[in-house]
């Protein structure tokens, strides 16, 4: 048996309310629609991961879910044009990625991330 894919679920009295996030800060398109759930995708492949943790590095909380852009500065704007609260960050960590934390409109801790 192979693992075909991971989709993280969040729960959410309004899915429409993802839109202005997923969508606008990191270019996700909406590739189903079922009115009570949402679905956003890249449309890129992506390497099938489940991470495990007791922190989320540096001492932080351990976040709900990671996101890796190609380009941090870019989504730090539109987070920041957005007028998204940043909870940690933007850092550079020792294991070599630059992130920072921001929640998602359903409170979900985001690991935004890119590797250096």
């Amino acid at each position: 048996m192979k693992v075909k894919r991971i989709v993280t679920n969040i729960a959410a009295a309004s899915p429409s309310e993802a839109e202005r996030f997923y969508e606008a800060i990191f270019g996700l398109k909406i590739v189903m629609d079922h009115g009570w759930i949402r679905t956003y995708s890249s449309g890129e492949e992506m390497t099938t991961q489940v991470s495990v943790a007791s922190e989320g590095g540096s001492g932080t909380t351990v976040p709900d879910l990671s996101i890796e852009v190609d380009n941090l500065d870019t989504a730090l704007e539109r987070v920041k044009n957005e007028k998204i609260k940043i909870e940690y960050g933007p850092a550079s960590e020792p294991w070599g990625v630059r992130r920072f934390y921001v929640r998602d409109p359903f409170g979900k801790l985001i690991n935004v991330l890119q590797h250096e």
